[in-house]
């Protein structure tokens, strides 16, 4: 029976542990153990970062917003829909926004085998070339301790987000979300937002792009600027054998 408890209870720790990296964008102590970084080291700015594109709707009404408000922003993107738009990843990088890695294709990396990962990051790399940011966000925010190993050993970082606006989901509101990501902001603090809709509510990214210019009045607001991702402005967590040959974007 003690033995059989044993078991059970090592089991449970084993998958315990598995998971626990998926409770960081959620909890800031298990991102502060982990070392992922959830702000970066930006005076005076935050960083506006978008998720899950390029759309072809929302990316464009998005980089319109940016435009008219003369900002920079970084733009996670996945391959599958880099290689769906066409061109769009290039006017992204000609508007002077950063892009970074969010994944080949949008799966959570708790059930996705090793190999599987090694895979679908290649693809990502092979996808977008050198004119990157080495800055890596797992879909969902949810890391493994083994993912995390794989992307530092790619040279990049895990970046999670301290402020995010909800927008994914069907009932948020544009006033919502602008309240939401915006609240009790600081510098360095990094903006979680959504510029497509492929993996969350249809249509929010409509949301999103009525929410940005109410977003941008509250960051300018609180004395702040906006600021595209640096490999110089990581912060809180761990750079530890960074040698990717990814560049950020020239200016």
């Amino acid at each position: 029976m003690r033995a059989r408890t044993a078991l059970t209870l090592g089991t449970l720790g084993a998958a315990a542990g598995r998971v626990a990296p998926a409770l960081a964008p959620h909890i800031p102590s298990v991102a502060r153990g982990l070392g992922l970084p959830r702000r970066l080291d930006l005076p005076g700015a935050v960083a506006l970062t978008f998720d899950d594109g390029p759309h072809t709707d929302g990316t464009p009404a998005v980089l319109e917003i940016l435009r008219e408000h003369r900002v920079a922003a970084t733009f996670f993107v996945v391959g599958e829909q880099v290689r769906r738009t066409g061109a769009l990843i290039d006017e992204i990088r000609a508007a002077g926004h950063a892009v970074a890695l969010h994944g080949d294709r949008h799966r959570t990396l708790l059930r996705l085998p090793a190999r599987a990962l090694r895979e679908d990051l290649d693809r990502l790399t092979d996808t977008l070339g050198d004119d990157t940011v080495p800055a890596h966000r797992a879909p969902y925010g949810a890391y493994t301790r083994s993912a995390i190993a794989e992307v530092r050993r790619r040279g990049w970082v895990p970046l999670l987000w301290s402020r995010w606006g909800r927008d994914w989901r069907a009932r948020a509101t544009p006033a919502g979300v602008a309240a939401e990501v915006t609240r009790d902001l600081g510098a360095g603090d990094v903006l979680l937002l959504h510029d497509a809709d492929d993996y969350s509510a249809p249509g929010s990214w409509r949301t999103t792009v009525a929410a940005l210019p109410a977003v941008l009045d509250a960051i300018a607001a609180a004395g702040l600027r906006t600021a595209p991702v640096r490999p110089e402005g990581w912060a809180g967590g761990s750079t530890a054998g960074r040698t990717s040959g990814a560049r950020p974007p020239s200016r």
